[in-house]
């Protein structure tokens, strides 16, 4: 009787596996090269050159294989975002408009909610204060003296409550936007070069590559060999 065949018998080879076999050799024999000791002679530096070219091309067709694999992923992702895309602009751009028509008017509603909060946090502090002068004046054995710390009591707890409620009574959708601002700009480079000169050197020395500056006695460019 003849044995079925496994599961997954019929399917086709694994690209990663064809492409990577086809260089098994040279990873093996890679893999002794890289254990931390450099080479030390010409002979090992063509041997370790040749194992490196032949990763090269491994990476190489590991990534074209990729790219033929997920060309068709990519289409449809691509397709779908394109199809989703118009609308989502639309409802951007409308969000943002109503944004736009109501910020002038609620940051002015902002700065005026904040200002009743401060006065009623005010208020709530000097009912407080005027409730702990009052009991300690007040004549233990007088009743109407007494009455009257117990509404200062209450009265500062009710200025306290308004407190609260003015607190969390602010204007709904605003956030807090931090800017920083160089006044001094001088004292900022002076600063930095103090405080952050390594950073501040490697980001000199990058802005001046990009502007290709080449300033005898104060930007030189060195060039040297290393492997790739």
């Amino acid at each position: 009787m003849t044995k079925p065949a496994p599961m997954g018998h019929n399917r086709p080879p694994d690209p990663i596996d064809t492409i990577t076999a086809a260089f098994e050799d040279q990873r093996q024999e890679a893999e002794k090269w890289t254990d931390g000791a450099p080479v030390e002679n010409e002979a090992q530096m063509n041997e370790v050159d040749a194992l490196r070219k032949a990763m090269r091309q491994w990476r190489l067709d590991l990534e074209k294989g990729q790219k033929a694999a997920t060309a068709p992923l990519r289409e449809i992702y691509q397709t779908e975002l394109d199809r989703w895309k118009p609308t989502i602009e639309d409802a951007k751009q409308i969000e943002g408009c109503l944004v736009a028509t109501v910020d002038v008017f609620k940051r002015k509603l902002a700065a005026i909610k904040k200002a009743e909060e401060k006065a009623a946090w005010e208020a709530a502090n000097k009912a407080k204060r005027d409730a702990e002068e009052k009991a300690r004046q007040a004549d233990a054995s007088n009743l109407e003296a007494q009455r009257e710390v117990e509404a200062a009591r209450q009265a500062a707890v009710d200025a306290e409550r308004v407190a609260q409620d003015a607190k969390r009574n602010q204007v709904k959708g605003l956030r807090t936007v931090k800017e920083t601002v160089v006044v001094d700009a001088v004292a900022l480079a002076r600063y930095l070069w103090q405080h952050d000169r390594e950073a501040q050197e490697s980001f000199q020395a990058d802005r001046a590559r990009k502007l290709g500056l080449d300033i005898p006695g104060v930007v030189e460019i060195r060039e040297e060999k290393r492997a790739y």
